[in-house]
């Protein structure tokens, strides 16, 4: 796969899934809804106060007649609720944040009582097209955990080889980065890397193929790999890159944006059901990538 595009075409359409949206009342949201209702990609429950998202959806042409919307009428302050709820009770299978902040959104989904708490921990994984790279790139850990243990990198490891192997990557390779590609007991991110990578040999970690530490450029350079004399299915070749702390991967997450102009999908795994928590400022075309991948993701 080497665009978004395709991502979204490979959406299954026959078996169409429903998408709750936490105070929907925001207009790059309903933006994203249209396009996924044009493209046939899922239906939604819009959650929030009637009349706001009633306004903005007849601002863009949005008609709340369409067969795959229904408005889940309720206060602002009671959205994020209603529309966890909503995944808790099957009556959807993703949930999107709309425009309310994040913690309230992430409260109602660690909830105990109708909350979506999975066995491991929550990480965000974001997919991305890099204009110059013949393929695509996962990226994790950016927004949620920010200094992982060794025992929560290999929840958040396995988070992306889930969303990954649910998009259609068979046997994904994994690249535990650091500074130097090898083992410096003064760094530990190195020593949690080759862990990760001896757990994968014997079987503790599944489904993937994990080799590292790694630098950046070994990762997704193959020329640079070989240039270091390392010898790896992953290095060069890196499906997905798992970083030691929330701080490369936010430096790394913005200049890929900023520096090489890519597009991004991104979604929170490890809950019961995928979290779309795209930021108010993301575009359009962003939110429905992120719903392509959210949807690919659930099961």
């Amino acid at each position: 796969m080497k665009t978004l595009d395709e991502l979204v075409q490979g959406v299954d359409r026959t078996n169409v899934k429903t998408v709750s949206v936490a105070q929907a009342a925001d207009e790059e949201v309903l933006k994203a809804v249209q396009r996924a209702l044009e493209k046939e990609l899922a239906h939604f429950l819009l959650v929030g106060e009637r009349d706001q998202i009633e306004e903005i959806a007849k601002n863009i042409s949005l008609s709340l007649e369409h067969p795959g919307i229904e408005v889940v009428d309720c206060d602002a302050s009671q959205s994020a609720q209603e529309a966890v709820k909503a995944v808790h009770e099957n009556k959807a299978h993703v949930v999107m944040k709309g425009n309310l902040d994040t913690k309230s959104l992430l409260k109602a989904v660690l909830d105990k009582q109708y909350g979506l708490r999975g066995k491991g921990v929550l990480s965000h994984v974001a997919l991305f097209e890099v204009p110059s790279q013949d393929r695509l790139i996962f990226l994790t850990d950016s927004a949620m955990n920010i200094a992982p243990s060794l025992e929560e990198k290999v929840h958040i490891l396995n988070n992306a080889v889930d969303v990954a192997r649910q998009a259609g990557w068979s046997e994904p390779k994994v690249a535990p980065i650091a500074a130097v590609e090898v083992v410096n007991p003064s760094m530990p991110a190195t020593q949690d890397a080759a862990l990760l990578t001896q757990m994968n040999r014997r079987g503790q970690i599944k489904n993937c193929l994990v080799d590292g530490p790694l630098a950046f450029d070994n990762a997704v350079n193959r020329k640079a790999a070989e240039q270091k004399g390392i010898n790896s299915e992953v290095a060069g070749n890196a499906d997905i890159l798992l970083v030691p702390t929330i701080e490369v991967a936010n430096a790394l997450y913005k200049s890929f944006m900023y520096f090489a102009g890519a597009k991004v999908a991104a979604v929170i795994s490890g809950a019961k059901a995928p979290i779309v928590l795209t930021s108010r400022a993301d575009t359009a075309e962003s939110k429905v990538y992120s719903l392509a991948l959210a949807l690919q993701s659930s099961k």
